[in-house]
C-alpha cells in the first residue's frame, strides 16, 4: 500500500464505524496559552475533554498534522540522526466523546492492524498500565482481560506510569493507556532476543505505532484525581511509523513519505543516500542531513502555511530554528553554499495535494518566504563563522588571559569557549549549539556546556517571567451545562451570572480569572484585543475589566478583585468608547485588505492584524515594498466605500462549504468550526469569514488615513492606519505643523522648492566645514609628529588635541600612523562637553610587545568616568568627567615606559 492508501483506509475503516471524518487542525495554535503547536490530535478537542465546549458529534476521526519541537514533547534533537523522530508528524486518530469506551476501541484496533492492514500479529505486542501506589491507581484489568481476548498473554505487556498513564499537562484530563508495538526486526534476531524485552526501550526496530488513551479523570492543580462525568477514548497513531510497518521498511525515511524528497535531494547534492550508514561511516553525516532536510521542510512549510512565519522570538523563533538548522546542514554538510532548501516545497505541495490543500494554495509563498529566510540566514552564517574564528585564533598560543571577547582557560584536552560565547553564537547568529561543538572540536576546542545551558536557561527565565500566568483551578459557582452565549455583537451590556473563576498571579501581581454564563464582551481573538469595560452588581460594587480573552473555547475576564458577592445576578457592560473606535478599525481592515487585492493583485492575502481602539495594523502577503502611488490609490478606495456608506450584511451560521463556494476569502491558519459567520460590505467587494465586531454601516468609520508601511519578515509587509477621530486628529496636526514650516520659511509661495534650497545650502556649509576640519587635522599631524618620545623602541605620543567631532580624531590617528612608525598614540578630545579618548598602537607593536589597544582604553577610560573598547591596533572610549583627561594622558605612558 502506498501512503495516501494507508492514510485513506484508515479514514475509510473508522466512517464505517460511524465516526464524522474532521479536517486537521492548524499547526499553529490560537487561544490556548499553555501550547504554541498542536502537538498531539487530540489538541483541537481540548474543550470537549475540558468539560468546555460540547462535542460535535460523539464518534469522529482524522489525521492531524503535529509539531513536536518545544516544551514537554520534543524530538528536534533526535531528528535524523533515529529512524523514527519527526518535528511534523501525522496522527491519524480516533475519538469517542462519551461514547464507545474501552471495549470498542481494543476491538477496532485490533480489527484495524490485522484485518485491514494485514499485520503479523505474531509481531504485536500491546501494553496496560499496571497501576500505581502512590497516585493510588490500581491495575488497568478491564484492558488486560479485554485484549485477552485477541492477543496471547505473553504479549500483553504491563507498563507503568510513566509509559501507559497519559496526561493531557500538569492539570486536566488524563487517564491510563495501551500502546500498541510493532517488532520489525528480522525472524533471526527474534528467535534471539524476544521482542517482549525491547517493548519501550528505545530500540528503533520495535517501536510504539498506536496509544489508546482512556480518559477517566481530571488531575487538578493539588495533584489529586477527580473521576471525569463523561469518559472518554483518544486515541492517535503515527502515520509515519505505521507506512514504514506495513511497507516492510526499516526505517520511516526509507518510505514513500520521505524518499521522493531525499532523492531529490541526493541528486541536487551530487552524493548517494545510503539508508543503513551507521554512525562512523564515511556517508553517515550525509545521510543524517539529507533526512534532516526532508524531515525540516515539512514543519516549516506546514508551519507557514498555517501563518507562523520565522520570526525572532516566541512560535517565530522556533520554527527560524529548525529552518536554521536545516539550512546549517545543507550548507556544511551537502555543500550547499547557494540557498537550496526552498527548492523542496513545491515536490512537498505536490504530495500533500488533496490531503492538506493549504499548501499547495500556497506553495509559491511559502517557497518564497524560505528563500528570504536561507539568504538571511546564509549571511549570517558567513558572519557567526568570523565571530567563531575570532573567538578562537586570538588565543592560538595563550594559556589564559583576559580579553575584550573573553576568557579562555587551558585544560588538559584543550582549550575551552566560554558558556556565553557559546549562547552568542546561537542567540546572536542563530548557530544551533551542535553546530559549535563540531568547529570547536575541529580546532582542538571543547564548549562550556554547563555555561551554555545556564546562559539559556537565564533568557527562558526572563522570557516566562514576562508572559507567565500561574492559575489555579476553577471554582464552580454555579451549574452550567450549556455553552457561554456571546452577546457582544448585538448589545454591550448583559444581565449575567458568574460561572466559576480563579485566581491568577502574572509578574507577581494577583488577578482573578471569570467566566460569565452570558457576556457582551468579545475575547482576543482573530485580531481584535479583548474588550474592557466593568460588571456592575445590584450592591453598586463595580469591578473593572482589564482584558478579554478566550481559553480553549471559554471566554474570559480579568479583573483585579473579586466582587464581595458571587452568586448575585450582574451587569456586564463593554466600555462603548473602546469598542466603537475597535469596530471602526476592524471594518477598514476588510475594507483594506479588499483594497489592496484590486490595486496590488489576488496573491494579496492577510498574515496577521491587530484591531484596538486607537489603530489599525495589517500584515500581507507581498515581495515588493507598496509604492507612494499605490499607497494612495488604495486609501482612496477605502475611503470612497467609507462615502457610500455601505450597509453591513452580517449572516450568522452559515455552514461552512456553502460559505466558501460563495467564494467568501478565508484566513489561512484558522480553525473554522461547520458553521462560520460572514461579514459582507458589498458582496462585489468585501466577503470574509470573521468572527469579530463591526460598525453597521461603512460611513460610521468616518475617515480612513494610512500612516506606515513596512516590512515583516521575508515576502510579508505591514500597513498601519487610523479611522475617525484619530484619522481627524492626525490630519489637524499634520495641516499645523505644514503651516509652522511655511511661516519659518516666511510664507513662500512653493514650499517644497524652499526646503530643497535649504538642504543643498546646508550640504554645501557642511562640506566647508568638513574641509576646514581636515585641514586643521592635517596641521595638527605634523606638529604631534615633532612630539614623538621614543621609550624601550616605541614611539610613544599622548596629547590632547581640539577637534569637533571624533571621525576628525579618527583621521588625524591614522594619518598619524601612516608617517610614525613604531607608533603607540594616545589622543583626548573634549567632544560635546564629554571627554573622548582614541588609542593607535602599530601592528608590529601588537605583535611583539603584546600591547592590545582595546585593554588599554578600557584602564584611561577609568580616568574620566567611562568605558570603552576595540581591537588590538585601534580603540576609543568615552566617559563623563573631562577634568579627568590630563590623568588619562599621563596613565598612558606607564604601558610603555
Amino acid at each position: 500500500m502506498t501512503a495516501t492508501q494507508i492514510r485513506q483506509a484508515f479514514l475509510d475503516f473508522f466512517a464505517s464505524k460511524g465516526h464524522v471524518i474532521v479536517p486537521s487542525a492548524p499547526i499553529v495554535i490560537k487561544n490556548d496559552p499553555t501550547l504554541m503547536f498542536t502537538n498531539a490530535g487530540m489538541n483541537q478537542f481540548k474543550d470537549v475533554f475540558l468539560g468546555e465546549a460540547p462535542a460535535k458529534a460523539p464518534r469522529v476521526a482524522d489525521t492531524q498534522r503535529c509539531l513536536r519541537v518545544s516544551g514537554k514533547h520534543n524530538d528536534l534533537e533526535e531528528v535524523g540522526i533515529d529512524t523514527y523522530h519527526h518535528t511534523m508528524f501525522e496522527m491519524l486518530g480516533n475519538w469517542s466523546f462519551g461514547d464507545y469506551f474501552k471495549k470498542e476501541a481494543i476491538a477496532w484496533s485490533w480489527e484495524l492492524l490485522v484485518d485491514v492492514y494485514k499485520l503479523d500479529k505474531d509481531r504485536l505486542y500491546v501494553t496496560y498500565f499496571e497501576g500505581d501506589e502512590k497516585e493510588g491507581l490500581e491495575k488497568d484489568t478491564e484492558t488486560y482481560e479485554l485484549w485477552k481476548q485477541y492477543v496471547d498473554e505473553y504479549h500483553i505487556l504491563p507498563g507503568n506510569k510513566k509509559d501507559n498513564f497519559w496526561e493531557m499537562g500538569e492539570t486536566g484530563p488524563c487517564g491510563p493507556c495501551s500502546e500498541v508495538h510493532f517488532d520489525s526486526r528480522p525472524d533471526s534476531e527474534r528467535a534471539e532476543v524476544s521482542g517482549a524485552t525491547l517493548v519501550n526501550a528505545d530500540h528503533d526496530q520495535v517501536i510504539e505505532i498506536w496509544n489508546n488513551v482512556f480518559m477517566q479523570f481530571n488531575r487538578l492543580k493539588d495533584t489529586t484525581l477527580q473521576p471525569l462525568p463523561n469518559k472518554h477514548v483518544d486515541t492517535g497513531m503515527g502515520f509515519e511509523r505505521l507506512v514504514r510497518v506495513l511497507q516492510g521498511k526499516s526505517s520511516n525515511y526509507d518510505t514513500d513519505v520521505f524518499q521522493p524528497m531525499i532523492q531529490f535531494i541526493a541528486e541536487k547534492s551530487g552524493q548517494k543516500y545510503n539508508s543503513a550508514a551507521k554512525p562512523g561511516d564515511a556517508d553517515w553525516n550525509d545521510a543524517v542531513a539529507m533526512r534532516v532536510l526532508a524531515d525540516h521542510i515539512r514543519a516549516i512549510s506546514f508551519a507557514i502555511a498555517d501563518g507562523q512565519l520565522p520570526a525572532s522570538n516566541k512560535a517565530g523563533y522556533v520554527i527560524r530554528r529548525i529552518l536554521r538548522r536545516a539550512v546549517r546542514y545543507s550548507y556544511q554538510t551537502l555543500g550547499f553554499k547557494e540557498p537550496f532548501f526552498n527548492e523542496l516545497v513545491p515536490l512537498l505541495a505536490e504530495q500533500f495535494k488533496g490531503v492538506f490543500d493549504e499548501l499547495w494554495s500556497q506553495k509559491d509563498f511559502v517557497q518564497k518566504v524560505i528563500l528570504e529566510e536561507e539568504i538571511a540566514f546564509l549571511r549570517t552564517l558567513a558572519s557567526g563563522i568570523k565571530r567563531f574564528n575570532e573567538l578562537t585564533s586570538v588565543f592560538a598560543s595563550i594559556t589564559s588571559v583576559e580579553h575584550p571577547v573573553g576568557t579562555l582557560t587551558e585544560i588538559s584536552h584543550g582549550r575551552k569557549i566560554r558558556g556565553e560565547h557559546a549562547f552568542e553564537l546561537s542567540d546572536t547568529y542563530g548557530f544551533p549549539i551542535d553546530l559549535t561543538e563540531l568547529m570547536a572540536r575541529e580546532r582542538n576546542f571543547s564548549v562550556d556546556i554547563d555555561g551554555f545551558n545556564a546562559a539559556l536557561k537565564a533568557q527562558k527565565d526572563r522570557s516566562r517571567a514576562a508572559t507567565a500566568i500561574d492559575t489555579g483551578d476553577w471554582i464552580l459557582v454555579k451549574d452550567e451545562d450549556e455553552a457561554v452565549e456571546f452577546t457582544g455583537y448585538d448589545e454591550t451590556e448583559t444581565i449575567a451570572h458568574i460561572i466559576k473563576y480563579r485566581k491568577a498571579t502574572a509578574k507577581g501581581k494577583e488577578q482573578f480569572q471569570l467566566v460569565l454564563d452570558k457576556t457582551p464582551f468579545y475575547a482576543e481573538s482573530g485580531g481584535q484585543v479583548g474588550d474592557k469595560g466593568e460588571l456592575v452588581f445590584p450592591n453598586g460594587e463595580i469591578i473593572d475589566v482589564t482584558d478579554t480573552k478566550k481559553e480553549n473555547g471559554l471566554i474570559v475576564h480579568f479583573t483585579d478583585k473579586l466582587p464581595s458577592t458571587l452568586e448575585d445576578a450582574l451587569t456586564a457592560m463593554v466600555d462603548p468608547e473602546k469598542r466603537n473606535s475597535t469596530n471602526n478599525n476592524h471594518s477598514a481592515t476588510h475594507l483594506l485588505h479588499a483594497a489592496m487585492k484590486q490595486v496590488l493583485g489576488s496573491h494579496v492575502n492577510q498574515k496577521g492584524s491587530l484591531v484596538n481602539s486607537d489603530y489599525l495594523r495589517f500584515d500581507f502577503s507581498h515581495f515588493a515594498k507598496v509604492t507612494e502611488e499605490e499607497l494612495d490609490r488604495i486609501e482612496a478606495i477605502v475611503n470612497e466605500k467609507i462615502r457610500q456608506n455601505i450597509y453591513l450584511q452580517e449572516e450568522r451560521s452559515v455552514p461552512y462549504q456553502q460559505a466558501i463556494r460563495s467564494g467568501v476569502t478565508a484566513l489561512f491558519g484558522e480553525k473554522y468550526g461547520d458553521f462560520v459567520r460572514v461579514i459582507t460590505f458589498d458582496a462585489k467587494f468585501s466577503k470574509e469569514l470573521c468572527g469579530g465586531t463591526h460598525v453597521k454601516a461603512t460611513g460610521h468609520i468616518g475617515y480612513f488615513k494610512i500612516i506606515s508601511e513596512s516590512a515583516v519578515a521575508a515576502g510579508v509587509r505591514r500597513i498601519e492606519a487610523i479611522t475617525g477621530i484619530a484619522a481627524e486628529n492626525y490630519i489637524n496636526e499634520q495641516t499645523k505643523l505644514v503651516q509652522q514650516v511655511k511661516e519659518l520659511l516666511k510664507n513662500p509661495k512653493d514650499i517644497g522648492k524652499s526646503i530643497e534650497s535649504l538642504l543643498e545650502e546646508n550640504n554645501r556649509l557642511k562640506k566647508e566645514i568638513e574641509k576646514s576640519v581636515l585641514e586643521k587635522s592635517s596641521g595638527l599631524k605634523d606638529g604631534l609628529a615633532k612630539k614623538v618620545e621614543s621609550i624601550n623602541g616605541i614611539n610613544f605620543i599622548a596629547q590632547r588635541v581640539e577637534l569637533p567631532n571624533a571621525d576628525a580624531v579618527k583621521n588625524l590617528a591614522y594619518n598619524l600612523k601612516d608617517i610614525v612608525p613604531n607608533l603607540f598614540l594616545v589622543l583626548a578630545a573634549e567632544i560635546g562637553g564629554k571627554p573622548n579618548i582614541t588609542v593607535m598602537i602599530a601592528e608590529n607593536l601588537v605583535k611583539d610587545k603584546g600591547l592590545h589597544a582595546g585593554n588599554i582604553v578600557k584602564e584611561l577610560a577609568k580616568e574620566v568616568k567611562g568605558g570603552g573598547g576595540g581591537q588590538p591596533f585601534y580603540a576609543t572610549a568615552g566617559g563623563s568627567d573631562a577634568s579627568g583627561i590630563d590623568n588619562a594622558l599621563a596613565k598612558a605612558r606607564t604601558f610603555v615606559g
